[in-house]
């Protein structure tokens, strides 16, 4: 089975959805609209489809290697990057002055899934390079981000991010990686970083660690943390390679998924001490790498729901083929495909509308991040960076849980043949596992969504986004056809079971913060539910106005049919949940933990 990328879809999100001209008019990309688009998006597709794709399976069955402290990886990486950023895809939403294209967070969202859906591992390593290069762009000095950025862009060099060591997860107060200050300015780092993902391989010349380290005698806890630039291989003045530095991996892991992807265990400072330079000042290392991590977090979500659509192809072209049992209704007189049963249809539809409510979700929080960044209006950027950020822990929490329950789903299409690995529908479900975990749990991102986001404003901002929704509420509502007049009902449920849920996260997280968080990832599910489904209620109306122009039949039915199966089967889901959150803490909180 091929990946097709879903580049109508997408064109579709981005015209219709996240307005895509507004963006076009904002200074710097204006040369950024549709038919840039739609000629990036084509062109990312064929390379996707041709180049990165077919090495999703053999990266599975022959994965990256480790031996003698080197890493090689998966037969055809190598040239398929290559490709990749010569291309120019590496540097497509970086700024010009350091070689990159200059094009919105919006395109390269879409770009994003293509590449992620086509070959998760491959994909990894360019998504944590552009981290790297967003965290240098904020917080670097011009003679860093003159060094090391356009290496990064094009593709000579790669970037990591180093946070998690063997005692400290997510906890990153209990950091201990220790940096000691030099007399020529730099540091010399000493520590042992996990989980470092591409944190070695040969597809590059040079390796740029960003690395979280105490800084000798600095406070305890995220307030003494600083964030170093500590490369492979030593920079001369020149821009050339120096010597080796005292950075090696040690090992790589074994992992469920995601195989071709070096999961590194790295060691620094074993023979003297690895040499790195400080990004920005002192003890401000999380604010800085909290810059990469939003943006990788963005990412990860893009990740979710790119690894469902290419479950969903995949599901969508087994059922086509895979002929059993006669239809229920009698309407062929022997053993058909799959896909004329109804419950088979209800699986591949709940894939689908998952699938299309998370991209659009996703490509209107892209636009808000473009007019947050580069609206000349202050009070404008504002909004939709409050907007964005409300955005950010739905994006990676909502689309990477969606991503297991279509992954799910994929294998289910295809019965018994789904556990069998050499269908590929197994892999998709093994890869989406980690998606829910890295750059912060999903209970990191309810924790997030509950604190920074709800509480802090009182409930502000998700009630200026539930204004919004009851806009769209009330369209669908003037409309005559039965597939609007439902979806407004479903759409009503759930705000106001949104806002109920608001009321009670805004007023009882000081009050009573184990009952609010015993249902965070809950609200988070609420709330990304919510607001995909009101992207599927705004993308019904738009394709009635097109149906009806006589633009693309087929296209605009499909895409209200979808969305009535999201408002009746998706959507409907909010209301149990509201009633979980707001009155089910005691049945999380009760039981005695020597009964577990």
């Amino acid at each position: 089975m091929t990946y097709r990328a879903p580049v109508k879809d997408m064109l579709f999100a981005m015209k219709e959805l996240a307005n895509i001209d507004a963006v076009a008019q904002l200074p710097g990309f204006e040369d950024a609209g549709l038919d840039t688009a739609q000629a990036v998006l084509e062109e990312c597709a064929k390379l996707n489809e041709d180049v990165v794709a077919p090495l999703n399976w053999e990266g599975d069955i022959n994965p990256s290697f480790f031996k003698d402290g080197k890493v090689t990886a998966t037969p055809g990486f190598k040239e398929a990057f290559d490709q990749y950023t010569q291309g120019g895809w590496q540097g497509l939403h970086h700024p010009t002055d350091f070689g990159g294209q200059g094009l919105p967070k919006l395109i390269h969202a879409a770009c994003q899934e293509m590449v992620n859906a086509a070959n998760m591992s491959f994909a990894l390593c360019p998504l944590l390079t552009d981290g790297a290069i967003e965290a240098l762009l904020t917080a670097g000095s011009e003679e860093q981000k003159a060094a090391f950025i356009p290496k990064m862009i094009d593709g000579t060099w790669t970037g990591t991010m180093n946070l998690t060591e063997p005692q400290a997860g997510s906890d990153l107060a209990a950091v201990r990686t220790r940096a000691e200050p030099q007399p020529d300015g730099t540091y010399k780092i000493f520590g042992t970083k996990i989980f470092i993902t591409w944190g070695e391989h040969d597809m590059a010349e040079n390796l740029v660690h960003l690395v979280l380290a105490r800084v000798v005698g600095a406070p305890e806890g995220v307030k003494g943390i600083s964030l170093f630039i500590v490369p492979k291989f030593l920079v001369n003045a020149d821009g050339s390679l120096g010597a080796r530095n005292d950075v090696h991996c040690v090992s790589i892991e074994h992992k469920m998924g995601i195989k071709a992807s070096p999961t590194a265990v790295l060691q620094y400072g074993d023979n003297g001490g690895a040499i790195g330079y400080l990004v920005g000042q002192e003890n401000r290392g999380l604010e800085y790498m909290f810059v990469m991590m939003n943006a990788a977090r963005y990412g990860v979500g893009i990740q979710g729901l790119a690894i469902a659509d290419r479950a969903y192809q995949r599901a969508v072209a087994y059922a086509r083929d895979r002929v059993q049992s006669r239809p229920v209704d009698g309407s062929l007189p022997a053993a058909a495909p799959i896909i004329h049963h109804p419950d088979v249809r209800r699986m591949l539809m709940t894939m689908r509308a998952f699938t299309e409510g998370c991209r659009a979700m996703a490509l209107v929080g892209g636009a808000a991040y473009d007019a947050a960044h580069h609206h000349p209006d202050a009070d404008v950027r504002k909004q939709n960076q409050t907007f964005y950020e409300f955005l950010v822990p739905l994006i990676k929490g909502y689309s990477t849980e969606m991503s297991l329950e279509v992954t799910s789903l994929g294998v289910q299409v295809h019965g018994g043949m789904g556990f069998i690995e050499e269908t590929g529908a197994a892999q998709h479900y093994r890869d989406a596992k980690i998606l829910t975990i890295y750059e912060g749990t999903t209970a990191i991102q309810a924790n997030d969504l509950i604190g920074r986001k709800t509480a802090r404003d009182g409930g502000q901002a998700a009630k200026a986004i539930a204004g919004q929704i009851e806009a769209t509420e009330q369209a669908l509502a003037a409309r005559s056809s039965e597939a609007a007049q439902a979806f407004a009902k479903r759409l009503g449920a759930a705000r106001r079971a949104f806002i109920d849920v608001v009321d009670f996260v805004a007023g009882q997280t000081k009050a009573s913060p184990n009952a609010v968080f015993a249902g965070s990832v809950n609200y988070l599910m609420l709330a990304g539910n919510l607001v995909a489904g009101w992207q599927m209620g705004r993308a019904l109306l738009v394709a009635e106005d097109r149906l009806a122009e006589g633009e693309d039949a087929a296209f605009m039915q499909a895409k209200i049919t979808t969305a009535r199966f999201y408002g009746d089967h998706i959507l409907t889901r909010v209301p149990g949940l509201r009633d979980s959150i707001v009155e089910g803490a005691a049945g999380v909180t009760d039981m005695a933990l020597e009964a577990f």
